[in-house]
């Protein structure tokens, strides 16, 4: 039988991707069409809207800060709405660095991404902690997103395929996919050069890494991490497992 597309072609969201496929524990892959991870829906079309119905899309993780929710609001009619709110510091610190008089360059860029990344780990864990709890009431499909769809949305994709056995080459390639698909914002430019918008609106390997080696440093791994952070035991994992890998 043939999968299920990966990418789900909407016009008001680019970066609407299906988890499934990927081989986790024992070899048994990620269930299809459970668990979706997405730049926002505050932009979808009455299409998008029928087409997400048909999926079954009953929970959504909105990652998004406040300002960025109040903008976009997401309205899918009869889905429940979690807000676990990480506010943006990217833009804010490349904003201070104007107000500095620093010229903003990618490589100040990426520093301020990879910085990120390790505050998603020393700062943000209880909200990533938040998505475990909704994951583990039900297997009911459900998606998390954030603004893009590729920073805090990434690193909790990477967490939960970690979670359910993914091995870490696969997890960074899934991670990379939003270069494949995320369409950058009109309305960015001319806030900063291209390239440095190029920085701002990809992926690159090095971002996950930044808060990969904090997991490691901080937590002893993954493992450790998902245990004492995020709050998934032994018993709780396996529970995981069971609802979102296939027998």
């Amino acid at each position: 039988m043939q999968n299920p597309t990966r990418h789900l072609a909407l016009d008001g969201s680019t970066n609407f991707r299906d988890l499934g496929g990927y081989a986790g524990r024992d070899g048994r892959p990620v269930r299809w069409r459970r668990l979706y991870r997405s730049d926002h829906l505050g932009a979808l079309t009455p299409q998008d809207l029928s087409t997400l119905s048909a999926l079954g899309l009953a929970r959504v993780c909105d990652f998004r800060g406040v300002h960025e929710r109040s903008a976009h609001p997401c309205a899918l009619p009869g889905v429940a709405v979690h807000a676990l709110s990480i506010e943006p510091t990217v833009v804010q610190g490349m904003q201070s660095l104007l107000a500095e008089g620093k010229a903003l360059t990618p490589a100040l860029t990426a520093e301020l991404m990879r910085q990120t990344y390790r505050d998603f780990v020393s700062d943000n864990s209880p909200r990533f902690a938040e998505l475990f709890d909704h994951l583990l009431q039900d297997d009911a499909p459900l998606v998390f997103h954030c603004t893009a769809g590729k920073d805090r949305t990434g690193f909790a994709a990477a967490m939960i395929l970690s979670a359910l056995g993914v091995p870490r080459p696969v997890v960074m390639q899934d991670y990379l996919l939003t270069n494949d698909f995320y369409r950058q914002p009109q309305a960015a430019n001319g806030f900063a050069s291209q390239d440095v918008l190029d920085v701002l609106w990809k992926v690159q390997a090095d971002f996950l890494e930044a808060a990969l080696q904090v997991v490691q440093t901080d937590h002893g791994g993954v493992d450790r991490y998902l245990e004492q952070s995020l709050g998934l035991g032994p018993a709780r994992r396996m529970r995981l497992q069971q609802l979102y890998l296939e027998p």
